[in-house]
């Protein structure tokens, strides 16, 4: 058994002249050109699917390798998963040319024999090159052009392979970030054999899924909570950059901003161990990104706002003269080719490669000291009671009941407050579900309380466009929303401060 280390990245057929550019620079220890098929094998249901097991039959002229790839990870574009191969004589599948154990339980292999059969192939030229790196290590690159097959349907391939053949991780994040310092690639998510399975079964479009929970343990210490939760934020993030990619989504957009948000929010939150310079520039980056998504509020505003023809402005005489002006604005907002060569982008890549780097490589521990270490490795459920005391007195305290609050006063405390709704996103499953979910939407509520409050704004920049009694029928018509908003969210305010903590349950 080998555990195969790589990085996937998808290109452009152009990319070729930068690569081989790129790779001028380096030790080639090999290079190679050949052509590769590939039959992948499932039951009709699906078995080896449903159990993360890959399994095909690759030809190279005329030598059959036949491979099994069980469940790994993946953390960003870097897949790390057991392979075992063995060579065979044909296109006919033998598994008993591999070791017993290594197939699941529930379903005999001569049953499995009898039932897997030809599901989909891949075909492509493969150019490969095996590097020297200057720390001794020694890097498998290749860049592959063909197609996916399943049926009649067909589905490009057009990616870039780094596999770490022998040293050191740190090398492979260290020539991915040099292949992208000029943009034109994206790390990927989708083996080709996800990409076939897709293909066969007529897939369409993933759904946007909501951010989950992180399964945490009470079992797990520190540590492994925080590269649980940040991994569970980076597989968020990636699962709805690929979902983008291939369907345009302003939800799957904002489940990205959600994720980058979560992500940041964990930096603070183990912030009293960590020391900040252990992240400062992942910090940085995460900071740029979140102003390059900031439009997607807005856009949902004026969305809001202009839903059935303005239906919210209808009783406004200026509504048309509003609902063109605000369409206007919609239109000035980036588009999906900015959103696209944004992802493609060298600065964004080198983000996610650093952020993954990072976390596969515990690049804070080098800042600890002993103290901070021994802290790291306690139980995590005494540490998420004290980080989830310290939000819940930072709220209490900018949210007095007993205190009048103005528009702008919640506005002011928006990201204070989404920022401690993110905290027990990390924490939850230590708890009582339940009485979490109970706690915790009063604060949602509030939180979407600012937000109405926010999308009046796009009306207020058109005031001065209005003539005068238009201006004084809209000043109106906004003092009453206004109004009306901060009654509920005061209502709301006073039952929040009222709820006792379910971590002390």
């Amino acid at each position: 058994m080998e555990t195969e280390i790589e990085l996937k990245l998808f290109v452009s057929p152009e990319f070729s002249d930068i690569l081989k550019q790129k790779i001028a620079d380096y030790k080639v220890l090999q290079h190679s050109c050949k052509d590769l098929g590939n039959i992948y094998f499932d039951t009709p249901d699906q078995w080896l699917r449903q159990h993360d097991i890959g399994f095909r039959i690759r030809r190279v002229d005329d030598v059959f390798v036949q491979t099994v790839k069980t469940s790994g990870r993946v953390v960003a574009g870097l897949h790390q998963r057991p392979e075992y191969n063995a060579e065979h004589d044909s296109n006919e599948p033998n598994l008993l040319l591999h070791p017993d154990d290594i197939w699941p339980l529930g379903r005999d292999v001569q049953v499995l024999q009898q039932e897997i059969f030809p599901l989909f192939s891949t075909n492509f030229r493969r150019e490969q090159w095996l590097l020297s790196m200057s720390d001794g290590s020694q890097i498998e690159v290749a860049f592959d052009q063909g197609v996916v097959i399943a049926a009649e349907q067909e589905s490009p391939i057009c990616e870039v392979e780094l596999e770490l053949k022998s040293g050191q991780t740190e090398s492979l994040f260290a020539l991915a970030r040099t292949l992208s310092d000029q943009g034109g690639m994206r790390l990927g998510n989708l083996s080709k054999a996800a990409r076939g399975y897709r293909l066969a079964h007529n897939h369409i479009a993933d759904p946007v899924l909501d951010f989950s929970l992180v399964e945490t343990d009470p079992k797990h210490s520190v540590e492994e909570c925080f590269i649980q939760s940040l991994e569970h934020g980076l597989s968020h993030w990636h699962y709805h950059e690929q979902l983008y990619t291939e369907q345009e989504s302003i939800e799957a957009l904002e489940q990205i901003n959600y994720a980058i948000g979560f992500i940041r929010q964990l930096f603070y939150v183990y912030g009293g161990i960590i020391p900040r310079r252990a992240s400062a520039l992942l910090r940085q980056e995460f900071k740029w990104l979140e102003e390059e998504l900031v439009w997607l509020k807005r856009l949902h505003f004026l969305n809001d706002l202009t839903e059935d023809k303005g239906y919210t402005l209808r009783k406004l005489d200026c509504q048309k003269q509003l609902v063109t002006a605000l369409n206007e604005q919609k239109e000035a907002l980036p588009s999906r080719e900015s959103m696209l060569n944004l992802f493609e982008s060298a600065r964004y890549t080198a983000v996610l490669l650093d952020l993954s780097r990072w976390i596969l490589s515990k690049g804070w521990q080098p800042f600890l000291d002993d103290k901070a270490r021994e802290k790291m490795s306690r139980d995590v459920k005494p540490f998420a009671i004290k980080q989830l005391d310290r939000s819940w007195a930072e709220l209490i305290e900018v949210f007095p009941v007993e205190r009048e609050f103005s528009r702008q006063d919640y506005i002011d405390q928006q990201m204070r407050l989404k920022r401690n709704l993110y905290t027990g996103l990390a924490f939850a499953y230590l708890f009582d579900l339940d009485m979490r979910t109970q706690f915790r939407l009063p604060w949602v509520d509030l939180l979407e309380g600012i937000d109405d409050l926010l999308s009046l704004m796009p009306l207020q920049l058109l005031h001065a466009d209005l003539e005068d009694d238009q201006q004084e029928q809209l000043e109106r018509w906004l003092r009453r929303q206004e109004l009306s908003i901060l009654h509920a969210m005061d209502k709301t305010r006073a039952r929040c401060t009222e709820l006792q903590p379910y971590w002390h349950g």
